[in-house]
């Protein structure tokens, strides 16, 4: 045998040692680097040009996009983002938490295991994340997509985006997507628990409690989209866990006769002119204030961390709509974001066996 086959090639890079890490990539949706208008049309441009998120012809939705979209709507956003923005972290509340969820789960996980967190549309972006995982020596990457209920626009979206950077890679590190928890126990023990915790706060109590997720157009459903199944059943475990009375339309609420306190599922955050899931949430909180309810709490089960949705869209456009209808009192119950609850529930969800 010839023993220049056995020598090192000059330019070759020793790997002793790599692989043999773990790691956890935490994937939230996204964020904009800041409210102004450059700012918002690049995260707008990102987001709502992924094919997933909206399914037009490519050719027509680039005029739509750049022609209307983005030079109006980065005002709009970026005024709905100045409201709730993190001034002393100069980030969204998305980024805030986020990055401090990941911080806990690190320590909660110990130093064998590398955290890190990215998001899918905005810094820190996932393949940048992978690359330096990678380089860190994770040989095991496990993504955990904060997306309780799976969508093809959310968790789908992200997996797309590991694969496209998966197909670059000449050495390819093990990578194992763990799945949505929508159902999962200590999930809908937690956000149950945040609702009853939050209660104790009010002096008064909610005679009905809109469980809001965010919207899908219905035809995505229709395509075969898991979405709606998956929160209609976090919604109705997280009304048993209660002891509540599940109910899937205002004029359930007003129909019943149970003294038991009401669960509402609905959908918020709808798009365009098209049919989306519902009932829709804006609709439903002023139907409940003309149907006589009075008293009304939010909880927003399928958002792991408060952001533009819950903060500004819930917290204070649907406190003014349910108001001017006629209710009383309205209050939105926080997200899990990075107390307690949700770092258990993100070490229960990646060790099931505990």
């Amino acid at each position: 045998m010839n023993p220049s086959y056995l020598a090192t090639p000059k330019d070759h890079k020793r790997t002793a040692g790599m692989g043999k890490k773990t790691g956890v990539l935490l994937v939230n949706l996204g964020t904009p680097d800041g409210t102004d208008y450059w700012s918002m049309r690049r995260y707008l441009r990102e987001f709502l040009w992924d094919a997933r998120v909206i399914e037009v012809p490519r050719v027509i939705w680039w005029v739509i996009l750049h022609v209307f979209i983005l030079t109006i709507r980065p005002f709009k956003s970026g005024a709905a983002y100045a409201s709730i923005w993190d001034k002393q972290r100069n980030a969204s509340p998305l980024r805030v938490i986020t990055e401090d969820t990941a911080a806990k789960v690190q320590k909660k996980l110990g130093k064998d295991v590398l955290v890190r967190f990215a998001m899918r549309y905005g810094q820190p972006n996932i393949p940048t994340v992978l690359s330096e995982m990678q380089a860190a020596g994770c040989g095991r990457i496990r993504v955990l997509p904060l997306y309780p209920q799976y969508a093809a626009a959310t968790t789908g979206t992200v997996v797309d985006e590991v694969a496209r950077w998966l197909l670059k890679q000449r050495w390819q590190p093990s990578i194992e997507i763990i799945p949505p928890y929508y159902d999962h126990p200590a999930y809908i023990t937690a956000i149950a628990g945040s609702v009853r915790d939050y209660i104790k706060t009010l002096k008064w109590q909610p005679e009905v409690v809109v469980a809001s997720f965010h919207g899908l157009p219905l035809k995505y459903c229709t395509k075969g989209d898991v979405y709606y199944c998956h929160s209609h059943k976090s919604a109705r475990l997280i009304a048993e866990a209660l002891g509540w009375e599940f109910c899937r339309t205002v004029a359930e609420v007003e129909a019943s006769k149970s003294k038991k306190p009401k669960l509402l599922l609905t959908f918020q955050s709808r798009f365009g002119k098209e049919v989306w899931l519902q009932p829709y949430t804006d609709y439903s909180l002023v139907d409940l204030a003309k149907a006589g309810i009075k008293n009304v709490l939010v909880v927003c089960p399928g958002f792991a961390a408060d952001c533009v949705e819950t903060l500004e869209e819930i917290a204070l456009e649907g406190r003014d709509e349910f108001l001017e209808a006629g209710g009383k009192n309205y209050a939105v119950v926080p997200c899990l974001n990075d107390g307690l609850g949700g770092i258990d529930v993100i070490y229960k969800v990646l060790n099931p066996d505990t």
